[in-house]
C-alpha cells in the first residue's frame, strides 16, 4: 500500500450493513444533539468501482482527477492510494494534494488562466505540468517558471459538434503562432489539451478534436519541440442513467486514439474524469429549518427556508398549490411511508442572500415539517471543493467517507497484496460499493430533488 489511505480514513461497513444504514444512525445522532447542520455520506466503494471500470475501458488513458469537482479528503486520499494523478486549479488544490503526500509528477496545473504567484508556488513545490492557450499566459509561465513541462490548451470553436459552453483553448490558427513564441521564449511545451464539455461527449467531436491535436503535434514537432502528452479532458458521465455509458464513448475514444496516436508513437495519454468518480458516490443529507406556506394564487412569492448550508445544494422550501393523486405516484417514491395528505407543488431554497439560493421550482413533496431530512443521491460532484468555504464564508458539510471490506481488500489487491484466501479471491467477483439502494428520484427538473424524505 502506498499510505495515503488507511482504515482510520474512513467507516468500516461489514457485510449486511448498507450505507443507508449509516445515514439514518447519523440522522439519529444529530436529532439527539439537536444537530441541523447539512452532512455527506461518501461511499468510497462506489470510487473503486468506478476507477477499476475506467481502466478496463480505457488501458491507454491515465486519469487525472479535478480537484475541483470534489475536494474532500477522504476521494482524495483513495485516488491517490489507487495511483490516479490529479488536476488543480490553483494554490489551494495543489497544497490540498501535496499535503497527503502526493508527488509533484503526478499533478497537473490545469488551469489556463494563473495567478503569478500561484505559478511561483508551483515552482517551489516542483509541480512542472500546466497548460497555456496565450501568449500573456505563456510570457507569464516564461518569467516566473522556466522549468514548466507545457501543454497547449486547443479550442473545439471550429468542431462543430463540440458542447458549445467551451470558453478556454486557442484556435488551430493560432497554435503555429503561440508554439513559435513557445520556441523563442525556451519554453518547453510537451502536447495538446482539449476539453469538450461536461453535457455529453459526442462522437464526432472527439474525433475531431484528437485529429485536430494530431496536426498541431506535428506543428510542435516541426519547430523542434518533443510532444508526447496528449490530454483529452473530461466529459465522462457520473451517473448511470446517462445517455452514453462509460464503454460506449470508450470505445469512440479509443477508435479515434487508435487511427491518430497508434500505441507506440511514443505519446502518453491523460484524461480528467470528475463527475464520473464522485458524482454516484455521495448523497446529501440536509434539514428543513424554516418553512413558507403560499396561497396559489401567489406561486411567484418569495418564501424561504434556511438550511444553513453554503450553495448551491441548500435545500429550503416554500410550498403553494396540492397536486393530484396520480401525480404523487408519477413523481415520487419515498423511502419511508408518510401520513395520508396532499402532496404540494413546492420550491426549495438556500441560504438567504447568496447568489445560488434558488436551487428548485415545482417539484411535488408532501407536507413539510421544520426539522424533516431531504436526502439527495448523485451528490458528489462540485458540491465539495478545496477552497469552497474560505471564498463564501459558509463551513463546509462533514463528510462520513464508508467502504464496504470487499472494496478495502479490493484495493489492496490493486496495489500488489496478493489475495490471502479463498474466500478473498471470491469476494473480488462481487459489488464492490456498499449496498447503497436510493429510491427512486423526483421526475423533474431540474436536477436538486430529494431522493427521499425522513
Amino acid at each position: 500500500m502506498s499510505g495515503y489511505l488507511n482504515e482510520s480514513h474512513f467507516l468500516m461497513v461489514e457485510e449486511g450493513f448498507t450505507t443507508r444504514d449509516l445515514l439514518e444512525n447519523l440522522l439519529g445522532d444529530l436529532c439527539q444533539e439537536s444537530d441541523q447542520q447539512a452532512f455527506f455520506v461518501a461511499d468510497l466503494g462506489d470510487i473503486v468501482k468506478k476507477h477499476l471500470r475506467f481502466l478496463k475501458a480505457l488501458p491507454r488513458v491515465k486519469p487525472y482527477f479535478p480537484v475541483k469537482c470534489n475536494g474532500s479528503e477522504g476521494v482524495i486520499r483513495l485516488l491517490a492510494e489507487l495511483g490516479a494523478g490529479f488536476a488543480c486549479a490553483n494554490k489551494a488544490e495543489i497544497t490540498r494534494v501535496q499535503g497527503i503526500g502526493v508527488p509533484a509528477e503526478r499533478i497537473f496545473y490545469s488551469s489556463p488562466c494563473k495567478q503569478v504567484a500561484h505559478i511561483r508556488y508551483a515552482a517551489a513545490r516542483g509541480v512542472r505540468l500546466m497548460a497555456f492557450d496565450n501568449e500573456v499566459e505563456l510570457s507569464k509561465v516564461a518569467r516566473s517558471h522556466p522549468r514548466a513541462r507545457m501543454l497547449l490548451g486547443i479550442t473545439a470553436d471550429s468542431i462543430p459538434s463540440a458542447h458549445p459552453s467551451m470558453t478556454f483553448g486557442t484556435t488551430l490558427k493560432s497554435c503555429r503562432q503561440l508554439l513559435e513564441a513557445a520556441k523563442e521564449q525556451a519554453v518547453e511545451v510537451v502536447g495538446i489539451s482539449f476539453h469538450l464539455g461536461s453535457r455529453g461527449l459526442e462522437p464526432q467531436a472527439f474525433t475531431q478534436a484528437v485529429a485536430a491535436a494530431q496536426l498541431v503535434f506535428d506543428m510542435g514537432t516541426e519547430l523542434g519541440f518533443r510532444m508526447r502528452l496528449l490530454d483529452v479532458g473530461g466529459g465522462f458521465p457520473g451517473a448511470e442513467d446517462s445517455r452514453a455509458p462509460l464503454e460506449e464513448i470508450a470505445g469512440v475514444m479509443n477508435s479515434a486514439l487508435d487511427l491518430y496516436f497508434p500505441e507506440g508513437c511514443g505519446v502518453d495519454v491523460v484524461a480528467r474524469p470528475g463527475r464520473y468518480y464522485v458524482t454516484s458516490a455521495f448523497t446529501l443529507a440536509v434539514s428543513i429549518t424554516a418553512l413558507e406556506e403560499i396561497p396559489m394564487e401567489q406561486p411567484g412569492s418569495d418564501g424561504r427556508c434556511d438550511s444553513g448550508m453554503c450553495p448551491p445544494v441548500s435545500p429550503s422550501l416554500s410550498e403553494p398549490s396540492p397536486c393530484s393523486p396520480a401525480e404523487e405516484e408519477s413523481c415520487f417514491s419515498l423511502q419511508r411511508p408518510c401520513p395520508e395528505q396532499p402532496w404540494h407543488s413546492s420550491s426549495l431554497r438556500g441560504p438567504a442572500g447568496h447568489g445560488g439560493d434558488r436551487i428548485a421550482d415545482g417539484l411535488r413533496l408532501p407536507q413539510l415539517h421544520v426539522g424533516d431530512w431531504l436526502v439527495f443521491g448523485n451528490m458528489g460532484a462540485y458540491t465539495i471543493t478545496a477552497s469552497s468555504s474560505l471564498l463564501s464564508g459558509c463551513p463546509q458539510p462533514q463528510v462520513t467517507c464508508a467502504m464496504s471490506r470487499v472494496a478495502w481488500k479490493a484495493v489492496q489487491l490493486f496495489q500488489g497484496k496478493p489475495p490471502q484466501t479463498e474466500d478473498d479471491r471470491e469476494s473480488l467477483c462481487t459489488p464492490l460499493s456498499c449496498g447503497w439502494e436510493m429510491a427512486e428520484t423526483l421526475c423533474v427538473t431540474p436536477v436538486f430533488a430529494p431522493a427521499s424524505i425522513i
